[in-house]
Order: C-alpha cells, then structure tokens, then sequence
C-alpha cells in the first residue's frame, strides 16, 4: 500500500513538475515582449492542403530584423525557426477551410509565404496580422520586403 502511494505521489510530482516547466518556458519566451500565438506549417506543397496536416501551434517573437518561432509543446529554450524580415515574402492570404478550421485557432488567418524559397503558412489572429504586415513593411531603407 505504502509503495503505490509512493509511486503515485511521484507520478502526480512529475507532471506537476512538467506543467510548471511549460509554463516557465512560455513565461521566458515571453519575457522580451513582440509575442503572438502563430501556427506554421513548413515546406508545403504547391497546390493548397486543406486537410489540417501539418500545422503546429506554436509562439513567434520579434527579435530586431528576424522573427523567432517555438513551438508550445516543447523543452527547447532555442526557437524552432528563425525568419527573417529580408527573406520573407507573402504570396498569399485566406481563411482556413475544411479541416483546417479544427487545427487553428478560432480566429486565424492563413498567409502563405516564401522563405529563402521554402514554402509556408503562418496561421495567427487578425490583430497579430495587422502587426507582422507592418513590421515586415517597416524593413529598414535598402532591403526588399514583397508583401501581396
């Protein structure tokens, strides 16, 4: 009797441990301001997927000329992409359709990019749009930023 509470204790530790941990990652990330909730799905294929496949909610942050993606269900103190405002380039803009309104947030728009001649989607919400537009139109004179 004494062992399985034992056991049980530990396991209840462990993931209170582990939500605690989340929940300082995303307070770290943060910490620096520039944040918004923004799903990608990276090096898609040229016709349009509506099946939902591949999205991964994730947190992006400004940092100077780059915007810095982690994903929300990780350990890694270290973004999983990194963007910069130079390479980015919009191709497209729409709302998500089929299966994809149950992947996204509730309020989400869908931008298809280029990077570095990789396509992408960022998913984020109207406001946060509004902010990375212009941001990415806000480039400093001389670079070349193409926003559809």
């Amino acid at each position: 009797m004494f062992l399985a509470l034992l056991v049980g204790g530990l396991v209840v530790a462990l993931v209170v441990g582990a939500l605690f941990v989340f929940g300082l990652r995303r307070r770290l990330i943060q910490r620096s301001g520039g944040t918004f909730d923004c799903s990608l799905r990276w090096n898609i294929p040229e016709e349009t997927d509506l099946s939902g496949k591949g999205w991964v909610y994730g947190v992006a942050r400004y940092n100077s000329d780059r915007i810095m993606w982690f994903r929300v269900f990780s350990y890694a103190l270290r973004p999983r992409r990194v963007l910069e405002r130079s390479s980015i380039e919009v191709v497209a803009r729409r709302t998500p359709e089929g299966e994809e309104e149950l992947a996204l947030l509730s309020d989400a728009v869908v931008l298809g990019c280029l990077h570095r001649g990789t396509r992408l989607e960022l998913a984020m919400s109207e406001d946060a749009l509004t902010g990375f537009l212009a941001w990415l139109e806000a480039a400093p004179p001389g670079q070349r930023v193409n926003v559809a």
